[in-house]
């Protein structure tokens, strides 16, 4: 048995059309927009406008973004919820397809059965029927007649045992006789629509069955539904060829089609929320444990050691929680140990710097007395008076500085703030260090004291922190120049002290701020320095609420800068010089290619013929700009240390804004500055 081409089952998808989308909410406003015209395609002003429309996009969408990142359990579920719906979706699309293809194969091998039979009688009652010969003169209209009545009576008689299963279509192979007359129909099927013109043609051309799935229409009000049309070529009474169509609707089958897919749905989707609640219930056993482990955390990290969590059970989220109490018990009993620990360290020192000063101020008193009598004794022993002289001066500045270190330890040092101008400040500095640069042969140069630069700031302590970053610049200098710069803009004034010595080492500038670190062991104090310089001008840089930083290079020297704000008790945002000075070897490397960009443009424009040239007036040299033009004014009051900085190439790039001399701040993002 031969069949024809594939056709659409029944259960099988359609095409729908749907609606075109209206305006949404943002419609009404991105339609203004276009009206007034600031949506352009230049990238200019339309650009900035479509980042705003996409921010308003975005922004409701923020909270649930947060919600998903920050909540694993609503991870864990909705992760369960997709898996469990696509294997559903799998299961009841194999499922129905299953379903669908056996009771079609079936209702296929009935109809196939029913239609064989149908054929056969249909060949049989034409082989029985005598043929009436027509009379001599008779017209043959009336056997045309006589053989229509032979195949109305041979549907109606097929057609009586189908009660309504199947119906029957006799059709003459004369397309323009099927039209007017040579149909016949039982059921009130609609015959030409009913019956595929392909399902015809392969019925017309071959000599077997052949059959089709399409729909079947009624000439009643009847609505169509699907069905299989199994067709056959095949002689009548007179012995003229006809064709034979089995009609079996599959109404029923496609009933429970539909009946199986309602009963997956619910059933999938009810497999899909007992899943996700099954899988809410079972992370919330573990979730909440890590949930209560990270709050008592957070609250253990705050300070609150006697935190600890409740333990139920014998479960390894049990075993959990008995391993956190111990290692939060072992932090406690640490913390505390080590607590004792500093503050019997902190007063071991006050006490010894304190007993000390009585020793040494009687020991003092007696090398003054040999100090003076030296130029009596002979050249060792004078010479040991001198050096028994320079070694309790050392001994009584360390002590002095291991009293403040202790002060600050615990946090007994105090702040007499007053307005004070830094020049002044600074030329008292420079007076005391000129003896040293002397002999060094350095030479200081003060930059930026033409205008007053005052703050509120205690003279004393900012005097001890410029004087020990002049002299550590002079001692490391090498013999070069020191340049130390004065700057205000904003609320904060800073002054920076350069230096071109031996410079420091990547990850020094940190560290050179620990008590008694040395950038090299092995190089001799010369001027007495305890060490503890850098570690005291630190402190008092925060108290006052200020910054002290460094930088350096090797072999390019270094640069200290100290900020305080203007005003005492006032949040310091920024800093009036770059932490990282414009000489620094990267920065003369980035201007010296940007030089060398600019030669390559120039040389790169043809010349024109100079009669041919026209003569144009040389406009002026500008000004360099400005390495930044941020007024630390109009930033919000987050402190947010953070801007675009302008590079040399002219690119903006995330770091620090410096400002040089030009009245501007220089924003910190936390490390050294660019």
């Amino acid at each position: 048995m031969s069949t024809g081409s594939t056709a659409p089952k029944p259960g099988d998808p359609g095409v729908r059309t749907g609606r075109a989308a209206g305006p949404g909410r943002g419609g009404p406003r991105f339609g203004r927009l276009l009206r007034q015209g600031r949506l352009s395609g230049d990238g200019t002003r339309g650009g900035s406008v479509l980042r705003l429309f996409a921010r308003w996009i975005r922004r409701p969408l923020l909270p649930a973004v947060r919600l998903w990142r920050r909540n694993i359990q609503l991870r864990i579920v909705a992760g369960t919820l997709l898996m469990s719906l696509g294997v559903v979706l799998l299961l009841g699309i194999v499922v129905i397809g299953q379903v669908r293809n056996g009771l079609l194969d079936a209702k296929e091998k009935a109809a196939q059965s029913q239609a064989a039979g149908g054929f056969s009688a249909a060949q049989d009652r034409a082989a029985t029927t005598p043929t009436t010969p027509a009379a001599p003169g008779q017209q043959d209209g009336v056997r045309v007649g006589t053989s229509l009545n032979w195949r109305s009576t041979l549907v109606e008689q097929l057609a009586s045992g189908g009660q309504s299963a199947f119906n029957v279509v006799a059709l003459s192979r004369d397309g323009g006789d099927t039209a007017n007359r040579g149909a016949r129909a039982s059921g009130e099927v609609d015959p030409i629509t009913s019956i595929p013109a392909d399902l015809r043609h392969w019925v017309a051309q071959g000599t077997g069955t052949f059959q089709k799935f399409t729909r079947i229409h009624y000439t009643s009000s009847k609505a169509s539904e699907p069905g299989l049309v199994i067709g056959k070529r095949l002689n009548d009474a007179d012995g003229d060829q006809y064709e034979l169509y089995y009609l079996f609707p599959l109404a029923q089958e496609e009933d429970s089609l539909t009946l199986v897919k309602g009963t997956l749905a619910t059933a999938g989707l009810f497999v899909v929320v007992l899943l996700g609640a099954i899988a809410w219930l079972m992370v919330r056993q573990v979730v909440t444990p890590v949930r209560m482990a990270a709050g008592i955390a957070e609250r253990l990290s705050a300070g609150r050691l006697q935190e600890r969590m409740k333990v139920t059970g014998e479960d390894d989220i049990a075993r959990l929680g008995e391993a956190f109490n111990k290692m939060a018990s072992n932090l406690q009993l640490k913390i505390q140990q080590l607590e004792d620990l500093s503050r019997m360290q902190r007063r071991f020192v006050s006490d010894v710097s304190h007993e000390l000063r009585t020793p040494l101020t009687t020991v003092r008193m007696a090398a003054d007395v040999i100090h003076e009598a030296r130029v009596d004794f002979d050249p060792v022993t004078a010479r040991s008076a001198e050096l028994l002289g320079d070694q309790l001066d050392r001994f009584e500045s360390l002590l002095s500085d291991l009293l403040e270190i202790s002060r600050f330890d615990a946090g007994a040092a105090a702040l007499e703030a007053e307005p004070i101008d830094l020049r002044q400040v600074v030329r008292r500095v420079i007076g005391g260090a000129e003896p040293l640069a002397e002999r060094k042969g350095t030479r200081i140069v003060v930059v930026g004291d033409e205008q007053p630069v005052v703050a509120e700031a205690d003279a004393r302590r900012v005097e001890r922190v410029l004087r020990n970053l002049v002299v550590n610049a002079v001692e490391h200098g090498e013999g070069r120049d020191v340049v130390v710069k004065l700057a205000a803009a904003g609320g904060a004034v800073a002054v920076a002290v350069r230096d071109y010595g031996v410079g420091l080492k990547p990850g020094e500038a940190t560290r050179v701020f620990n008590r008694f670190w040395r950038a090299d062991p092995a190089r001799a104090r010369t001027t007495g320095g305890t060490g503890l310089g850098l570690s005291i001008a630190v402190e008092d840089a925060r108290l006052h609420g200020g910054w002290l930083q460094a930088w350096g290079e090797p072999g390019g020297g270094s640069q200290f800068r100290l900020t305080l704000p203007r005003t005492a008790d006032e949040p310091l945002r920024g800093s009036p010089i770059p932490l990282e000075p414009e000489d620094s070897r990267r920065n003369r490397e980035q201007a010296a290619a940007g030089r060398a960009r600019e030669r390559d443009s120039r040389a790169a424009v043809p010349t024109q013929p100079a009669g041919d040239r026209p003569h144009l007036p040389v406009p002026p040299r500008l000004p360099a700009p400005s390495r930044a033009t941020v007024d630390p004014t109009a930033l919000p009051g987050s402190g947010a240390r953070v801007v675009a900085r302008a590079t040399p190439d002219g690119d903006g790039g995330a770091g620090t804004a410096t400002a040089g001399g030009n009245g501007h701040l220089e924003w910190e993002d936390g490390t050294r500055g660019s």
